[in-house]
């Protein structure tokens, strides 16, 4: 098959590598012109605008995004829609709201356009290891896209599927990056208390490692924390500064709007925001108040 990629970040290049690697052929566009050498050392052809990768491509065209959520990809929806002809198809494979891509779709619908939303994990290992897809459509066009996942995905009828109708893949990749927030923070958590318990000398990264191995706890995301101890113990250099991509936000949205306790992960996100306070009022003022009915005192700067 022959598909066009928008985007060629290091993920859009990898997915690009990966599908020309499965016999795929690839053109891709980013107004980036060195991203565009990059992926032509990787064997796959570069346009230089999204006219000419439109006009690169054999009727019904199918076009990759990955492209970063929000304007720049209501920008490139809307760059689109005049160059494409009914019967093309457009997957996002990027981290959009499921709101945004509900809405983009319904457009794309009125011009008898394919819209399919593909919530990708994997990340810089995906290349290698094959990305996890939860792709939302309608069923008829996703299955003619069948060849593309099965490329991508850790093996042709593993780690990818259609969820839903257009907007559930977007939607259930939102909620998987809000357990993401809850178990890295559960594991931030853990070797914090480890490291603290100074008499007992731990070395966090052989308790990684066991753990890694037959325990309760093991995951893929156990394996990076612990490469990440072996390399850098104390995390020296690393700034306390945790920043989110949006996607925990809008599963704590989704939680309110649905009444849907969902503790952990708001409690995960609103680390991050704490995380990033380095001239906290609030702790100032609660030191206040100890002063105020206790008597007790308070640290000065």
């Amino acid at each position: 098959m022959k598909l066009g990629m928008i985007g060629l970040g290091r993920m859009g290049a990898n997915m690009a590598q990966r599908l020309q690697q499965g016999g795929h052929q690839v053109t891709g566009f980013d107004p980036d012109a060195d991203a565009r050498k990059a992926l032509q050392a990787r064997g796959a052809t570069a346009a230089d605008s999204l006219r000419a990768l439109v006009a690169a491509l054999p009727a019904p065209r199918v076009l990759w995004m990955m492209v970063p959520s929000g304007r720049i990809t209501d920008d490139t929806v809307d760059a689109l829609l005049p160059l494409l002809a009914k019967g093309d198809t457009v997957i996002d494979g990027g981290n959009s709201n499921y709101k945004d891509t509900l809405r983009r779709a319904a457009r794309y619908a009125d011009k008898g356009l394919g819209y399919v939303d593909c919530g990708t994990s994997g990340g810089v290992w995906g290349l290698a290891e094959g990305y996890s897809m939860m792709i939302g459509g309608d069923e008829a066009v996703v299955g003619m896209l069948t060849p593309i996942f099965q490329t991508l995905a850790p093996s042709r009828d593993k780690g990818w599927g259609r969820v839903g109708p257009v907007g559930a893949g977007h939607f259930t990749k939102m909620v998987h990056n809000g357990i993401e927030y809850g178990l890295m923070q559960a594991y931030a958590e853990g070797f914090s208390i480890l490291q603290h318990k100074k008499e007992f000398d731990l070395d966090l990264h052989q308790i990684g490692e066991i753990w890694r191995y037959g325990s309760v706890v093991r995951s893929w995301l156990l394996e990076l924390t612990t490469d990440a101890l072996g390399r850098n113990p104390t995390m020296q250099g690393v700034a306390p500064y945790v920043v989110d991509s949006g996607e925990g936000r809008w599963t704590v949205d989704a939680a309110i709007e649905l009444g849907v306790p969902a503790p952990v992960i708001t409690l995960a996100l609103m680390e991050r925001f704490r995380s990033r306070d380095t001239d906290s009022f609030s702790d100032k003022l609660l030191a206040s108040m100890r002063n105020e009915f206790g008597g007790h005192a308070i640290k000065k700067e």
